[in-house]
């Protein structure tokens, strides 16, 4: 007699999908559910390494990439969580590793979504909930140094924010966006990214809008945690092209960082200056060169210099790639383009496409001065995103050329049919979403 048929393992994506049906709510925050969850599971997030845990609007990805490739350029192993993921969810998960990190493999993250599934017993549960809990389950089980954790969304009740004794806090940037949950005022804001600080925990603080800063400030002095603040306990600067470091300890000259732009002299400078407030940890001024030089952080002004998207666009093109959403991930890459375009002019095409719950008249307002060819493209397999017209209707507001293509690659297509007299710079834009599918039909996943 045959032996019954062992049932194929699954995958990522399918328990994943099995559980978005416990809670159809995509977002609904609050701490209540992961707490029990963490229970159930014999609470993993008290077993981690010491965590250094990052919010913020924008930037706060890009500040842990530089925390990450910091740290391991000191030896030091490494576990980090992020979110979202661009082409694949493994990317969210890094466990760390003698040497450097690696993504986790599709057996292991299937083993701990599905333990989590178990002690969940069918009670409501948000996906970013239980992807959460997995990462809490699977950096309990490894052996590692530090734990970067990304806020998913605000601070005060995101999923993270049940881990009670971090070694510091880290607020990146804010600026208005998602305020549908979080709030419409930069002081409502800010006070849901303040709220991760802890009593006696080092809080460092990029460098803030005045109303943000004071509420900060006074988290700070409410949970007695001391502040280090941008522009007051420490310093970074640009001087001849290097990264120039200061804070009460000293002054470091780096080398500029390999991610492209000037904010991220900024981010990097606030991954520095974390490093510096946690008096546990002594990293040498070689680890902080090798880790900003050797950061690297997929579809932040990236460049697309291989894959198979290249060869559909103008010959001799540049095709650059950002996930910016928000009116200050727009300023950002516009300044970095301008930046660009002091170095060697190319004509910009922007090609564009973002969520429906995005401002696309903030957001494109930002290119106004460098381009007024804006193409508008649909974010395939997204039912929540803009419309193409809506979009185009924003940019020829602000009185910008626009065109509504099916998709990248036909954008891509029809720019190839123009006559240029110098190859074009081509900016893909308006989401993390469409970067993702952008970084997949590349075929250039992160690794």
């Amino acid at each position: 007699m045959n032996a019954p048929a062992k049932r194929p393992q699954a995958t990522p994506a399918e328990v994943i999908a099995r559980l978005g049906a416990l809670h159809p709510k995509r977002i609904d925050l609050s701490l209540d559910r992961m707490h029990r969850v963490c229970a159930a599971l014999g609470h993993p997030e008290q077993k981690l390494p010491g965590v250094i845990h990052v919010a913020g609007t924008n930037g706060k990805g890009s500040t842990v990439a530089y925390l990450r490739a910091i740290l391991e350029a000191a030896s030091l192993r490494v576990h980090t969580f992020t979110s979202p993921y661009l082409v694949r969810i493994n990317e969210c998960y890094r466990i760390g590793r003698a040497g450097g990190g690696v993504l986790v493999g599709d057996d292991e993250l299937v083993a701990a979504l599905e333990q989590c599934e178990r002690a969940n017993a069918g009670e409501p549960l948000t996906i970013f909930e239980a992807e959460t809990a997995a990462a809490f389950l699977l950096f309990a089980q490894h052996p590692a140094d530090i734990c970067l954790l990304e806020v998913g969304l605000g601070g005060r009740l995101d999923s993270t924010n049940v881990v009670e004794a971090p070694l510091a806090s880290v607020i990146a940037p804010v600026s208005m966006d998602h305020m549908e949950y979080l709030g419409s005022s930069l002081t409502a804001i800010a006070g849901e990214k303040a709220a991760i600080i802890k009593r006696g925990v080092p809080v460092i603080s990029a460098e803030q809008a005045p109303d943000a800063m004071a509420v900060i400030e006074a988290q700070a002095r409410r949970m007695r945690a001391p502040l280090f603040a941008a522009g007051e306990g420490w310093h970074v600067s640009v001087e001849r092209g290097r990264l120039v470091y200061q804070d009460d300890r000293g002054l470091m000259d780096l080398a500029a960082p390999k991610l492209f732009g000037r904010h991220q002299f900024d981010n990097a400078g606030l991954a520095i200056a974390t490093l510096r407030a946690i008096d546990r940890l002594k990293v040498a001024q070689s680890a902080f060169e090798a880790g900003i030089v050797g950061a690297d952080w997929p579809a932040r002004m990236q460049r697309l210099s291989s894959g198979s998207l290249i060869a559909l666009g103008p010959k001799g093109s540049e095709i650059w790639l950002d996930g910016g959403h928000n009116a200050e991930g727009g300023r950002v890459a516009a300044a970095a383009l301008g930046d660009l375009e002091e170095r060697v002019s190319r004509p910009l095409v922007v090609i564009c496409g973002m969520m429906a719950n995005k401002d696309p008249s903030a957001f494109l307002a930002n290119f106004a001065g460098l381009t007024r060819h804006i193409m508008a493209v649909d974010i395939p397999g997204r039912g929540e995103a803009m419309p193409p017209d809506r979009l185009a209707d924003a940019a020829r507001a602000l009185g910008m050329r626009v065109e509504v293509t099916s998709g990248v690659e036909a954008a891509l297509r029809t720019l190839a049919k123009l006559a240029y007299e110098v190859p074009p710079r081509i900016l893909i834009t308006g989401s993390l979403y469409l970067a993702g599918h952008v970084l997949d039909l590349n075929g250039t996943p992160p690794a």
